[in-house]
């Protein structure tokens, strides 16, 4: 009984005391941070290409032929016969180069690319990417890489053992791609702005139409914009504006934000994250675990002296069974302080919660989205 009267009155302290809280947890943030541009977005490109000068962690030819195949092309295109000719040597490899194409990205500019090994490579670490070109869905090439690979894992080999670090196979290589072809753009001849959020909620989209339409109406006199639906905002252009400064003046408008009520976890790695707004109804809990554990002691048994028997093994097994926890705790979660507080005073571990967190939902008390991955 003592143990109940201090978990409720420890609910009813922190409901007190947090009554003048909660409001504080209301965010705001500017139009930029929770919505993109439609006409603004990245486009990805890819390309294939050869890294050299790794000291023998590249690919092998027998495992990967490809590899050998596109380094006799490039030495060919440099003028370089090879034919006849056969290497041995693990200082090449296959990779696949891989980038985002910023929008409004113009030539001349650097974006960052991606390698990841095609073949049987142990390690990119100290190599340098060839030139190589980079294309988007449409087949055109827009931009051209070339340079060092960054690899942050590392591999130490003996004879006996390997010890690795984070994964050897794939790198960046930090402003290697030179932009050569710019995208079409028409942002200038457009006649609105869509606005999409990057977590759709109808509460956020609808508060983003109301503030960007009380600028509108101080500016422009009259509204401008309209949520299309959870995701979109439609802004039309007025007539005296110009669409970059419109752009420019409406990311920066501060909206209180909105998002739905949701528990993710992540059972693999033991993650638990709570949003703000997840409430819990009052509900009865008891964490209790079974541990058994069982022992295998066997035993030699040896013959008389000078006796005709035989040596024998007597097998020896000791069970043992032990249960842990049983505690019934009552739980309300007026706010997510709360509800922390009280999985916590229950004293079980993360995998434990996720357990109680799953049983909450079962039981339709868990006034949220459970998410697991």
């Amino acid at each position: 009984m003592k143990f109940f009267f201090r978990i409720l009155s420890l609910v009813a302290v922190l409901a007190m005391s947090l009554t003048d809280v909660a409001p504080a947890w209301a965010l705001t943030s500017r139009i930029k941070d929770i919505a993109s541009l439609q006409a603004g977005r990245d486009n990805q490109l890819i390309g294939y290409g050869l890294i050299v000068g790794l000291q023998g962690t590249g690919d092998g030819f027998r495992a990967s032929p490809f590899t050998e195949q596109s380094m006799r092309a490039m030495l060919q295109n440099l003028g370089i016969s090879t034919q006849g000719s056969q290497s041995n040597a693990k200082n090449t490899a296959a990779v696949m180069v891989t980038a985002n194409l910023p929008p409004f990205a113009s030539p001349g500019s650097r974006i960052d690319v991606t390698v990841s090994s095609l073949g049987d490579a142990t390690s990119l670490r100290g190599g340098t990417l060839i030139m190589t070109s980079l294309s988007g869905a449409d087949g055109q090439i827009y931009a051209v890489a070339q340079g060092a690979a960054v690899v942050t894992g590392f591999q130490a080999q003996g004879q006996a053992a390997t010890v690795t670090e984070g994964v050897t196979t794939a790198g960046r290589v930090p402003g290697g791609a030179i932009i050569e072809r710019e995208l079409p753009s028409r942002f200038k001849d457009s006649v609105n702005l869509v606005l999409q959020l990057r977590n759709p909620d109808f509460s956020t989209a609808i508060r983003i139409a109301d503030i960007v339409n009380g600028y509108a109406k101080a500016r422009f006199g009259g509204p401008v914009a309209e949520a299309k639906d959870s995701q979109e905002v439609v802004i039309e252009k007025p007539r005296e504006a110009d669409l970059t400064r419109l752009m420019a003046d409406i990311e920066n408008l501060v909206v209180e934000t909105d998002t739905p009520a949701k528990v993710v976890i992540n059972e693999r790695t033991g993650t638990i994250v709570i949003g703000s707004d997840v409430r819990v109804s009052p509900v009865a809990v008891s964490y209790g675990t079974l541990t058994v554990q069982v022992t295998e002691t066997p035993q030699i048994i040896q013959p008389e002296p000078f006796s005709r028997g035989e040596t024998a093994v007597q097998p020896q097994t000791d069970i043992q069974a032990q249960k842990t926890g049983g505690r019934v705790a009552i739980i309300d979660g007026p706010d997510l302080r709360t509800l922390v507080a009280g999985l916590n005073n229950i004293g079980v571990k993360p995998d434990g919660i996720i357990a109680i967190l799953q049983g909450i939902k079962s039981a339709g008390a868990l006034q949220a989205e459970l998410v697991l991955q």
